[in-house]
């Protein structure tokens, strides 16, 4: 199942729905507008069937999607988790998980652009597959870590390259490179843990203007998501609706005002966003 965030004019309410033959079953009448509040209240199998019940009544095309969680208190992202990113990085792979926090308020949804701001002149897409938190989550063994999930969705962690090697060239934080408005696109879809059967044999990739520029397979990760949600959760406590954006692949390339980015993971969806620069 494919659940999203949508709103049927840009100043209409969010309505939660579902993705269904090819067109969109409201579910708005259910009482929220978060899927993982309303996974956790019905549970798969019961939604399931109220979806199979009811008709699609929206076309993807003509609604305006919000990013597929309603709540999130961090987005928690892995440097270097790919080993081929990291040797064009210039970098050497990490012997433990690294990682860095985006703000909530990066958050933005499918076929919204992706705005930079003035101070920077070379931004970069990052496609990624995101765990999506369904339950709160502390000190999680690793072979317990599928309890966490409630589903996948795609991320795009767009980068401020120019102001991030500044920063690492004076060796001090860089999370403001990565954590501008906009710079997590996410969507368009919660895909729910049966969609996703295996989330380490995954094909991602990414299009700029029809251009192939990553490819690769969630099966090279560095650290897989077992080892990440153990890894997180030791002493962190995870929230239903946070996110994880597991890394990054090789093939990371700068962009242009007007590129329009197709950001897919193979089994959970194709997220596109086009980029705006503010100085264009």
């Amino acid at each position: 199942m494919f659940l999203g965030r949508i709103r049927r004019t840009a100043s209409a309410p969010v309505e939660l729905v579902a993705l269904r033959d090819g067109g969109l079953v409201s579910l708005a009448d259910l009482g929220t507008d978060d899927p993982v509040a309303l996974l956790n209240s019905h549970g798969l199998s019961r939604l399931s069937e109220e979806v199979a019940s009811r008709r699609p009544v929206l076309d993807e095309a003509a609604v305006v999607f919000e990013p597929p969680v309603a709540t999130c208190t961090k987005i928690c992202c892995l440097a270097l988790n790919y080993v081929a990113h990291a040797e064009e990085s210039g970098m050497e792979v990490p012997p433990e998980p690294v990682l860095f926090f985006k703000p909530p308020s990066a958050l933005t949804g499918h076929n919204r652009p992706v705005i930079a701001p003035a101070r920077t002149s070379h931004l970069e897409h990052e496609v990624e597959l995101a765990v999506v938190i369904g339950k709160v989550t502390r000190d999680l063994p690793a072979e317990r870590w599928r309890e966490a999930v409630a589903g996948y969705t795609v991320v795009n962690d767009m980068t401020a390259r120019d102001l991030q090697l500044v920063n690492i060239g004076r060796n001090v934080p860089w999370d403001q490179s990565k954590g501008f408005d906009t710079f997590a696109p996410a969507g368009p879809y919660l895909a729910t843990v049966d969609e996703v059967p295996d989330p380490q044999a995954l094909e991602l990739t990414l299009e700029v203007d029809g251009e192939v520029r990553q490819r690769a397979n969630t099966k090279q990760m560095v650290f897989g998501i077992p080892r990440l949600i153990a890894d997180l959760s030791d002493g962190m406590t995870l929230m239903p609706g946070d996110l994880i954006a597991t890394g990054t692949i090789a093939g990371i390339a700068p962009l242009k005002d007007g590129d329009t980015m197709r950001a897919t993971v193979e089994g959970v969806g194709t997220l596109v966003n086009t980029v705006k620069f503010r100085s264009a």
